[in-house]
C-alpha cells in the first residue's frame, strides 16, 4: 500500500498551469527528500525534481528548471510541484517518490513511491 499519495494532475492545455500535490504520512518522512519523476506512454521514468528535507536545496531536470517550482510544507506533510507553461511533451503519469538519504535524481535511490497522478496536455 503506497504511503505517498499524489493529487492535482488533469487535463489541459498547452501554456496552462498545473499544481500537483504530494500528501505523506508525517514525522517518519520528515527527514526524506522528496521527488517527483513522471512516465511517459512508452518511455522511461524521467527525473523532473527533488527537494531536500529542510527545502533548501532543490534539482531540476534542465527542461523544467525555469517553469516547474518543487516546494514542501512541513506543516501540512506535503510536497508541491507547480508546473507552468506546461508543454505537449510533458504528457504523463506523475509520481511523487520519497528517498531517506540525500537528494537525487535517480529513481533507485528512491524508496517509497504513490501510485500517481495524470497529466495530459493537449496542444
Amino acid at each position: 500500500q503506497a504511503q505517498l499519495a499524489e493529487s492535482g494532475g488533469g487535463s489541459v492545455q498547452a501554456g496552462d498551469s498545473l499544481r500537483l500535490t504530494c500528501a505523506y504520512p508525517g514525522r517518519a518522512f520528515r527527514l526524506a527528500a522528496m521527488g517527483w519523476f513522471r512516465q511517459a506512454p512508452g518511455k522511461e521514468l524521467e527525473f523532473i525534481a527533488a527537494i531536500n528535507w529542510s527545502g533548501d536545496t532543490t534539482e531540476y531536470e534542465d527542461s523544467v528548471e525555469d517553469r516547474f517550482t518543487i516546494s514542501r510544507n512541513e506543516a501540512k506533510n506535503t510536497v508541491l510541484l507547480q508546473m507552468n507553461s506546461l508543454k505537449p511533451e510533458e504528457t504523463g503519469v506523475y509520481y511523487c517518490a520519497a528517498a531517506f538519504g540525500r537528494i537525487s535524481t535517480t529513481p533507485d535511490k528512491y524508496e517509497s513511491w504513490g501510485q500517481g497522478t495524470q497529466v495530459t496536455v493537449s496542444s
